[in-house]
């Protein structure tokens, strides 16, 4: 979710203003997700690298994390959507760990939209920890490093036990995944669109829908077309 930033300055407002107008294009996207159908939804909110950030900038974006959270998961619940958070939460404050796991308890049996939101979340983090879990089990006698595949890799992810994403989106013109579910990627249609995120509407996401519609996910097979013509051109058809 970017350009929050460059939005506010175009607009001559503090980069605080963008982040707070970033929220509104989140209400709308998780609107749209669960009009759409879509099962799963997943929000970059705030990277591992995003600490390198001005500590006021920091500060604004962590308490806009708790009070979106105490503000809007009332709603959320409502609606039948699950909320989980992904990332390295024991940075966070007290505060917010709790406000976290308060929101996820309050709608773990919600059977709509999965909304997960990557808050102190790297992709090479959730390789790394993984790893470990693994490393772990292999150190405990549970598991043989023979058994290690894609599958019990991936079980130990934090997006474990739910579809790899179909479709990427990356608002503000910039074309790169910047350390973003690096594994569960592998496959997924990349979407990069010039809008920022505080002006990604709900026309905007079906925009991005229809154009992922568009696309012909082979997952390195050949198309059904090629299929074809290659079978009439080994039989001479």
């Amino acid at each position: 979710m970017d350009g929050n930033g460059r939005w506010a300055r175009a607009r001559m407002l503090p980069r605080s203003a963008g982040h707070k107008a970033g929220t509104d294009a989140v209400d709308a996207v998780v609107r749209a997700s669960a009009k759409s159908g879509i099962n799963v939804l997943t929000l970059f909110a705030f990277s591992s690298e995003n600490w390198s950030r001005p500590q006021t900038e920091v500060s604004l974006l962590l308490d806009l994390f708790l009070r979106a959270l105490q503000s809007r998961i009332q709603e959320l619940h409502r609606n039948n959507i699950r909320l989980r958070v992904i990332g390295e939460r024991s940075a966070f404050s007290a505060r917010l760990q709790a406000q976290i796991t308060d929101a996820e308890e309050l709608t773990q049996a919600n059977t709509g939209l999965v909304l997960n939101i990557a808050a102190n979340y790297g992709g090479r983090w959730d390789i790394v920890q993984a790893a470990r879990q693994i490393a772990q089990r292999v150190e405990r006698g549970e598991l043989s490093a023979a058994a290690i595949d894609d599958a019990v890799f991936a079980a130990h992810l934090s997006l474990a036990g739910l579809p790899e994403p179909d479709l990427f989106i990356r608002t503000g013109g910039e074309q790169r995944i910047s350390n973003f579910l690096l594994w569960q990627l592998a496959y997924t249609e990349l979407y990069f669109t010039d809008v920022l995120w505080p002006d990604f509407d709900a026309a905007a996401f079906e925009q991005a829908l229809s154009a992922y519609a568009q696309r012909q996910r082979r997952f390195g097979r050949v198309s059904e077309g090629d299929a074809v013509a290659n079978e009439q051109q080994a039989t001479g058809a």
